[in-house]
């Protein structure tokens, strides 16, 4: 006669699951598909403020008057009616305002429903930094980066 306790079901309790185990179907234990340090685990917001962040950095060794500004991404640009006429902006610079720095803001959703693809949209990111930073400081775009609409 074989062991009781020998058996798949000693030590569960009554009516629980005859076998379980985290490998279920053989497809392998689940979990991330990269360590949190690969790019590959950083979402598109955290991607897409790595390509202002890369850009301002950019424009700040060129242009040192720039350490002061802000730069901000924001999800979608904030209207006062649903109704607008005019196109949606993909940035926005707004100058300082008593102890505010003045701030350079970049729109994500926009930008990225125009860009094609991840280099089109890391070009579309640096025009629109660029572009507001010459506004801000009331600059031609080519006098902040002599390569401006080159692409």
């Amino acid at each position: 006669m074989s062991d009781p306790s020998a058996s798949p079901s000693a030590g569960r309790p009554p009516g629980a699951p005859a076998h379980r185990h985290r490998d279920r179907h053989g497809r392998g234990i689940r979990g991330p598909l990269a360590p949190p340090q690969v790019p590959l685990a950083a979402s598109r917001a955290e991607t897409f403020d790595g390509l202002v962040l890369d850009s301002a950095d950019r424009l700040r060794r060129r242009h040192p008057q720039l350490g002061r500004v802000d730069f901000e991404v924001h999800e979608v640009p904030e209207t006062a009616s649903g109704e607008d006429p005019e196109p949606v902006p993909l940035g926005r610079a707004v100058p300082e305002e008593g102890d505010r720095p003045a701030r350079i803001v970049v729109y994500r959703r926009p930008v990225e429903l125009r860009a094609r693809g991840r280099d089109d949209r890391a070009a579309l990111v640096h025009e629109v930094v660029v572009e507001q930073a010459a506004e801000l400081l009331g600059l031609a775009p080519e006098s902040i980066d002599p390569r401006y609409g080159q692409d």
